[in-house]
């Protein structure tokens, strides 16, 4: 059974950085397609960065390119989201995810099989 748990979100004030970390168990990740997605309040959810190849490509959203870096551990089987330059636009809710395969198209939600709970970032002005 995959399951991914993501942990690290919290409030910060803009300008800041924190880094979430999402756990995986049942999946091997570096064999995988993993991403970052999130969800805003009333808002559809997006895509933030993803990876593939064990790490070696990466694809990023326009909005966080600069300022984010996914990242992964594969002897800890896990995968970082380092958010720097935090904005007040940056809040929301961020979903670890998994795709069954090995390669997807930029963040296509649809090649993503597996998703965490998610974490809760919050973004002060």
């Amino acid at each position: 059974q995959v399951q991914l748990m993501e942990s690290g979100g919290g409030s910060v004030q803009a300008g800041g950085s924190l880094r979430l970390s999402c756990a995986a168990s049942g999946y091997t990740m570096s064999r995988h397609c993993v991403g970052w997605f999130r969800q805003a309040p009333g808002k559809e959810r997006e895509g933030v960065a993803r990876m593939y190849t064990g790490g070696g490509s990466t694809y990023y959203a326009d909005s966080v390119k600069g300022r984010f870096t996914v990242s992964q551990d594969n002897a800890k089987n896990t995968l970082y989201l380092e958010m720097n330059s935090l904005k007040p636009e940056d809040t929301a809710m961020y979903y670890c995810a998994g795709a069954s395969g090995s390669y997807c198209y930029r963040l296509r939600e649809y090649d993503y099989n597996y998703w965490g709970q998610g974490t809760q970032v919050t973004v002060d002005s």
